[in-house]
């Protein structure tokens, strides 16, 4: 067991653990081929991320506000990815367990942090297409490349605020009881469980934060495909009610696969009881799973990417042969 620190008052004894240890994913069976799958995610997803970032920095037919939020939600799914699946790899396959109070708080703010920037990113693609689709001449004075980056620079500066705050709220926690977190992660929840002293604000905090993370922007979405519907509608050709719905389709499949697993996952803890092990697979799947595959998607199921792709590819051939005449000229003037 860690080390503690204690400071003592008249009424109580403030403790302090130099640090934790995550016992989650210790007992699973066969559990490094678990971490082998996981190792194959984020590669996939570094990857993904990575080729979409760059198609849409190459491609000068993509430097449009509307992708500034794609290329940010592909940048904000890698950097949730590698907040997760490279320290749940040290921490269990390389035994290292044991993690600093400090490190385990900078863990805990990383991983909600990005958690948050990705769901208020899909609600920020959401206003995007509500204003395209319901305010089509004044789309282009509306969503600016300014107002864009002065939303997704107010949505930073709110998430790193309120994430901080949120686990800041864990220095008033004395922690006398034990300090074995039973997580792959230092989870906020389960820290807050470990407390001795009057936790009642910090749950009060947990209950906000998951009504600002998972409830708010996705009642939010729904409220924006209502209004998007309604204006669907009043479309009176059917091709471009269709072309008009086209370009809702990746996104409505990015939030279903970012918000279905973390629904489900609420909705499996509160209606049946769970084995650990089971919760916590479960718990880092519904972390990792969607960014690998948000790339993917956006990219099969957008036109606009997938021409500019056979563009980029196209031009690097031609300037290949291009290349290769010019030196075959030259050896033949040799």
């Amino acid at each position: 067991m860690s080390s503690i620190q204690s400071n003592s008052s008249a009424n109580e004894t403030f403790v302090r653990p130099a640090k934790f240890f995550l016992s989650g994913l210790s007992n699973v069976p066969h559990v490094k081929y678990y971490y082998v799958f996981l190792s194959l995610v984020y590669v996939v997803t570094v990857l993904g991320n990575s080729f979409l970032m760059c198609t849409i920095y190459l491609a000068r037919r993509l430097h449009t506000a509307k992708y500034i939020v794609v290329f940010h939600l592909a940048f904000s799914d890698l950097c949730g990815s590698s907040a997760v699946i490279p320290k749940t790899i040290d921490t269990f396959l390389f035994d290292h367990q044991d993690i600093s109070y400090e490190a385990c708080l900078a863990n805990t703010f990383f991983i909600y942090h990005f958690l948050n920037i990705q769901s208020l990113t899909l609600l920020v693609m959401a206003y995007d297409r509500l204003v395209a689709i319901c305010f089509p001449l004044h789309y282009h004075a509306i969503i600016t490349k300014a107002a864009m980056f002065l939303i997704l620079g107010g949505m930073w500066i709110f998430s790193v605020t309120h994430i901080s705050v949120f686990v800041g709220l864990l220095n008033r926690l004395s922690f006398c009881r034990s300090t074995v977190i039973d997580s792959y992660f230092c989870d906020y929840s389960l820290i807050n469980r470990l407390a001795c002293n009057d936790n009642s604000l910090n749950i009060l905090m947990i209950k906000i934060n998951f009504g600002l993370l998972l409830c708010a922007p996705l009642i939010l979405i729904f409220v924006s495909y209502f209004c998007i519907s309604l204006a669907l509608f009043k479309i009176a050709h059917g091709a471009d009610r269709v072309k008009a719905i086209k370009t809702c389709t990746s996104h409505l499949m990015l939030v279903v696969v970012g918000y279905t697993p973390l629904i489900s996952n609420q909705i499996a803890v509160l209606t049946a009881p769970m084995p650990a092990n089971i919760r916590l697979i479960n718990n880092c799947l519904t972390q990792v799973i969607p960014p690998m595959l948000n790339p993917i998607i956006y990219t099969l199921k957008t036109d606009e990417v997938m021409q500019s792709i056979k563009e980029l590819y196209n031009g690097r051939n031609v300037k290949n042969i291009g290349q290769m005449k010019c030196t075959r000229r030259y050896s033949k003037q040799k």
